[in-house]
C-alpha cells in the first residue's frame, strides 16, 4: 500500500470565532492510501479550542500508524481516528460514493441572507448558534419562525446558558412557535439543568458534547429527539456508526455534524450522512467560513479548488509497503 500525508492551510474569511478565539487560517492533515489501483483519502483536523489533540500530536500519530497499520483506531486521538478510518473506508469501498449535501441553514443575524440561502436551497431548516445573548437570541428565533411559516429550527447553546437564562430565551419564543423547534443542544451549563429546562418549557433537546463524554450512554428519556455526533470529535467511522445504530434502535434521530473540515472532509460526512442517517439533514454549513475548497467539490459551491499541486498543500510524508 502507498501511503501519503499532506500538511493544508487554508485561509478562512474574516470574522471567524471559536470560543472567543479567532480562527484566521483551519490547518489540518489529508491523508492518502493506495491499493490495486484504489485510492481513499482522509482529513485529519483537529478543532482549535474543541480537539484535545493538537495538529502535532496527530502527524506523530499517523507516522506511528504509518510504522503499523494493524493498529486499533481505538490507540489514536479522535481526529486521527476519524481520517484514517475513512481514508480505509473509502479504499475498501465500504463508504458508500454518493452524498447527501442537504443541510441546515445557519442563521448569524442577517435576515436577508439567511432568507436568501433558504429560497436558493428550497430548504425549510435553519440553525442558530446561541449562548451569547439570551434574550436577544429569542426574538430571533421568534422572528424566524414568524416570518417562515414552514420554517424548523435547530439551535445549539454549546452549555453556554444557566438554567435561568435559558428559560428567559424561550420565553421570548411564542408558545405556538416552539413546536416548530427540533431541539436545542445542551441549552444549559449540564445535563441534568438540560433536562429540567425541557421540561419547564417543552422544547427538545439534543446531546452534543454529552455524546464525547468517556461513559457516554445512548438512552432514551422525556424531551431528548437527536444526539449529534460530530465525528472529527468523536473517533473512528467505526465508532460513530455504533452511536448511530444505538440511538436508532431506541428511536433517537442522529444529526452528523461538521467541525469546520475542508470540502474534501464535508463531503466525507455528506457521504456518512448519505448511508447512515439518510432520513435526517445533516449540519454541514461551514464552508462558507473558508476562501477555498480542497481536493473534492462541495455540490453547489463557487469557491476556487485547491488541487495536489496548491501551495495550501504541502507533501510531508511518503511510504509504501
Amino acid at each position: 500500500m502507498k501511503i501519503k500525508l499532506y500538511h493544508y492551510t487554508i485561509p478562512c474569511r474574516t470574522g471567524v470565532v471559536l470560543r472567543k478565539q479567532p480562527l484566521t487560517e483551519r490547518q489540518g492533515l489529508i491523508i492518502r492510501l493506495e491499493k490495486n489501483g484504489k485510492i481513499g483519502w482522509g482529513e485529519i483536523a483537529p478543532l482549535p479550542t474543541f480537539s484535545r489533540e493538537t495538529l502535532s500530536e496527530c502527524e506523530a500519530q499517523v507516522r506511528q500508524w504509518f510504522e503499523n497499520p494493524t493498529d486499533l483506531m481505538d490507540n489514536f486521538a479522535p481526529s486521527v481516528a476519524f481520517g484514517i478510518s475513512c481514508a480505509l473506508a473509502e479504499l475498501n469501498g465500504t463508504l458508500q460514493p454518493e452524498g447527501d449535501f442537504r443541510s441546515a441553514i445557519l442563521c448569524d443575524g442577517d435576515v436577508a441572507k439567511f432568507s436568501a440561502k433558504l429560497t436558493a436551497c428550497q430548504a425549510h431548516l435553519g440553525k442558530i448558534k446561541i449562548g451569547f445573548n439570551a434574550e436577544k437570541e429569542g426574538e430571533l428565533a421568534n422572528l424566524l419562525l414568524m416570518q417562515f411559516p414552514d420554517l424548523q429550527l435547530r439551535l445549539d447553546a454549546n452549555r453556554a446558558f444557566s438554567l435561568e437564562q435559558a428559560v428567559k430565551f424561550a420565553e421570548k419564543i411564542a408558545k405556538p412557535l416552539r413546536s416548530r423547534i427540533q431541539f436545542i443542544e445542551e441549552p444549559c451549563q449540564t445535563p441534568a439543568l438540560s433536562r429540567q429546562f425541557a421540561e419547564m418549557t417543552g422544547i427538545h433537546i439534543a446531546w452534543d458534547e454529552s455524546v464525547r463524554e468517556p461513559h457516554f450512554l445512548v438512552k432514551d428519556e422525556p424531551n431528548l429527539t437527536a444526539i449529534v455526533i460530530k465525528p472529527t470529535l468523536t473517533g473512528s467511522l467505526e465508532k460513530c456508526v455504533s452511536l448511530i445504530q444505538q440511538a436508532h434502535s431506541q428511536g433517537i434521530s442522529v444529526v452528523i455534524s461538521s467541525s469546520i473540515e475542508s470540502s474534501l472532509g464535508l463531503t466525507k460526512l455528506a457521504r456518512i450522512a448519505k448511508q447512515y442517517t439518510p432520513d435526517m439533514v445533516a449540519g454541514l454549513d461551514t464552508l462558507h467560513l473558508m476562501q477555498w475548497q480542497l481536493l473534492r467539490q462541495w455540490q453547489g459551491s463557487d469557491l476556487p479548488l485547491i488541487d495536489e499541486n496548491s501551495e495550501f498543500l504541502r507533501l510531508i510524508l511518503e511510504s509504501e509497503d
